[in-house]
């Protein structure tokens, strides 16, 4: 389940960094935030 979790943080932050690469900042910011909620070493959405 962790490497489930490293690997949907790491989609939702590059995902992030794009968006916010094509000028949609505030998307960019929420996808990096949840991305790093979702990920292990954050506050995990599913424990």
């Amino acid at each position: 389940m962790g490497i489930i979790l490293w690997i949907i943080a790491a989609l939702l932050v590059i995902s992030g960094v794009f968006a916010i690469l094509r000028k949609q900042i505030l998307w960019g910011i929420v996808l990096i935030v949840v991305g790093c909620l979702v990920g292990p070493g954050g506050v995990s959405l599913f424990t």
